[in-house]
């Protein structure tokens, strides 16, 4: 299978998952200061998710880019982190409703603990493979160092929530700046292969 059907699924059930969050968030029953109050960590859970749901969007995409040709580890470990990422809107929820109580916030890290798993573990697929482009060893064998930065971080924040949940957040941010920008080194190797 080609890579860009399997992209094509992905972007899909993605754009699904952002759809889905933002009909979660609910219109005020007034202007009131009471009622605008409760918005706001709403509005941040909301904010908070749809970046780390772009990040993952956007370095899906240059990761799918690297693979010629899709095999069954591959397929079943991108349906993987699709699972992960679709329950990302209910902790979404969760955790803007309850003003990012700690157990809320917890478990938001667990869930973007294993969204970070599954997506190590589809990149580790590719790495290992022979369907990646040979000149792209090594700059995912550096996102391979990013994913387990990823991972340590979020299982901290687990247990940080219960400290204070500002901290979890601080690992969320952490992670979300080391993924950023997807791999430059990876759009500079296929450019001249690929016209995407």
């Amino acid at each position: 299978m080609k890579s860009t059907r399997l992209e094509a699924f992905s972007d899909g059930v993605i754009a699904i998952l952002i759809t889905i969050m933002v009909l979660q968030l609910k219109i005020p029953k007034s202007t009131s200061w009471e009622d605008m109050k409760h918005l706001f960590p709403v509005l941040t859970s909301y904010v908070i998710s749809f970046v780390m749901i772009g990040i993952y969007w956007g370095n899906h995409h240059h990761l799918l880019h690297a693979v010629e040709n899709v095999n069954s580890k591959m397929l079943w470990a991108n349906m993987h982190l699709l699972f992960w990422l679709s329950l990302v809107p209910f902790a979404t929820e969760w955790m803007g409703e309850s003003a990012f109580n700690a157990p809320t916030v917890a478990l938001y890290a667990v869930i973007l603990d294993m969204c970070g798993i599954t997506y190590f573990v589809l990149l580790r697929i590719i790495t290992k493979s022979k369907a990646h482009h040979p000149d792209l060893s090594n700059p995912l064998k550096k996102q391979v160092k990013k994913g387990m930065t990823s991972m340590i971080l979020y299982s901290i924040a687990i247990p940080a929530a219960f400290l204070h949940p500002l901290i979890s957040g601080a690992m969320f941010l952490a992670v979300a700046v080391l993924w950023w920008m997807p791999d430059k080194n990876i759009e500079k190797t296929l450019d001249p292969h690929t016209h995407s």
